[in-house]
């Protein structure tokens, strides 16, 4: 239930960061978005080891795993020539840079349905991969192959952003004879996504959550199977997806009228980046990466083995409570975030011993959240007051399932109130579906006794993506980490009380 550290568990479980320099910045590009947990780059395969002492086969640059979806990239980093013929120059690139990755995709994706439990994250294949893989019946594979070296070639004589052309009725070798433009590498074997040194970075800095990302993989993928489109560039592409929200209120590929052709010029995307919707956004998305510093640091020390209080169990089993954080979109950990700083806010002038707020669901089956802040008193030990916040959180937690029958998941989050140099947290997972009397009783026990909830004032918000008014003015529910701190210091928040928070 905690993540400061205290002793060391009996193994740890680390990614790596790849070998070449491109295979480094991947990496780090899909640790911020996928963050640690689910994110492994240079995984392995036992395949053909002769005996102990021999490396594993690699199956893939990288490979990310979260819920049903799993992401399998391959990385190449080849030397675009100019010989004088471009047609020429372009199908040796396309071959060793798209066409090669794209057999190491299929070739992972295969191993992975055949064996998915002979894959290791070190090359001795002594560590096995720590994320259980989803059902065969239910996983969802996303292929995606990062080629470099084309963009500048690309711009040298194409102009523009450098980014590869999309084109879906391009088909195989047909790929050979139109520089710069890529379609469907192997229709029998599934859709493969090409990033390039341009936008590999636009995408996923843009959709820098595993459910922002694979949504948008997804609708993509959809979107390209019903007709024939034609785009200037991902980019391009990907600024018509950010335009418009489909029924569920969701990013989409929307478009009016029946059409079989559809064709994106070059635009969208610089429109896009130079809204004030999207300036607002980033403003307002600051906040946000407080809630992702606080899952890297509890995942740090699940997968070292130094949580405060060790669990006995695999880390596979641990997973859920800080998957049930890290599939809240960018949007959602903006809201999580904003609140969880105001309670501590609040906690710096409370005379209370203890804040609580509870925070509701957006969607269905997402979890309650309980963020709790305690004092510290200075005659307790250490250890006696990381008990004594972990039973009231766990109190907390019964209470919410007897306030909001309707809960089946709830995340309690506690910390120390107030300002502090050395901040710690416990994190509690409570899978509340199966709730019967006798924990109904217990839970009433609990509130009569501790008067927890009983007074409870129900605010209501809506936390807006492009946080813009009509006008194009900053909404006033911008909040941010440059904030200035509420306890009067004048300095901003995350110089002040927010310094040593996550």
């Amino acid at each position: 239930m905690a993540t400061t550290p205290k002793t060391s568990g009996p193994s740890v479980v680390l990614p790596g960061e790849g070998v070449t320099a491109a295979e480094r910045r991947l990496a780090n590009l899909c640790k911020r978005s996928f963050l640690s947990l689910w994110s492994y780059p240079a995984v392995f395969r036992d395949q053909g080891r002769a005996d102990a002492r021999g490396d594993g086969k690699e199956v893939c640059d990288l490979l990310v795993v979260f819920e049903n979806h799993i992401i399998v990239f391959s990385d190449k980093d080849c030397e675009f020539r100019d010989t004088g013929n471009l047609e020429r120059d372009w199908s040796r690139w396309y071959k060793r840079a798209v066409l090669k990755s794209a057999e190491q995709v299929y070739g992972a994706e295969r191993w992975i349905r055949k064996f998915p439990n002979r894959l290791f994250i070190d090359r001795k294949c002594c560590v096995p991969f720590p994320i259980a893989l989803p059902d065969p019946g239910h996983v969802i594979f996303h292929r995606v192959v990062v080629a470099h070296n084309g963009a500048r070639r690309c711009r040298e004589v194409m102009g523009g952003s450098g980014s590869l052309m999309l084109d879906n009725s391009l088909v195989g070798d047909a790929h050979l004879v139109h520089p710069f433009t890529v379609g469907q590498i192997n229709s029998a074997k599934g859709y493969v996504h090409v990033f390039d040194d341009t936008t590999l970075d636009v995408v996923m800095r843009t959709l820098d959550t595993i459910s922002d990302f694979t949504a948008y993989l997804t609708k993509k993928e959809r979107f390209l199977a019903d007709r024939v489109v034609m785009a200037a560039g991902e980019e391009e592409l990907l600024a018509v997806y950010l335009a418009k929200l489909n029924r569920n209120g969701e990013h989409d590929f929307i478009v009016d009228g029946n059409y079989d052709f559809l064709g994106f010029a070059e635009g969208f995307w610089e429109k896009f980046v130079n809204s004030p919707e999207r300036r607002s956004q980033l403003e307002g998305d600051e906040i946000s990466y407080a809630w992702d510093a606080l899952i890297e640091k509890s995942v740090y020390h699940a997968m070292t083995g130094t949580e405060y209080f060790p669990r006995d169990r695999p880390l596979s089993e641990q997973e859920i409570i800080y998957r049930f954080m890290a599939r809240e979109p960018r949007t959602r950990r903006r809201l999580l975030a904003r609140h969880l700083h105001e309670v501590l806010q609040r906690s710096l002038t409370s005379q209370s011993a203890w804040d609580v707020r509870v925070m509701m669901p957006s969607r269905k089956g997402d979890p309650h959240y309980v963020f709790l802040f305690l004092k510290y008193l200075p005659d307790m030990t250490d250890e006696e007051y990381r008990k004594i916040r972990g039973d009231l959180l766990a109190n907390y937690c019964y209470v919410v399932r007897l306030k909001y029958p309707d809960a089946t998941h709830i995340v309690g989050i506690a910390t120390e109130s107030g300002k502090t140099d050395m901040r710690s947290e416990d994190l509690l997972y409570w899978d509340v579906s199966d709730w019967n009397a006798e924990a109904e009783a217990h839970a009433r026990e609990i509130q009569e006794r501790l008067g927890l909830l009983k007074r409870t004032k129900l605010s209501m918000g809506r936390e807006h993506e492009y946080p813009v008014d009509h006008t194009g003015a900053v909404r006033s529910t911008v909040w941010s980490r440059n904030s200035t701190c509420r306890c009067g210091s004048g300095k901003r928040f995350k110089r002040c009380c927010g310094k040593a928070l996550f």
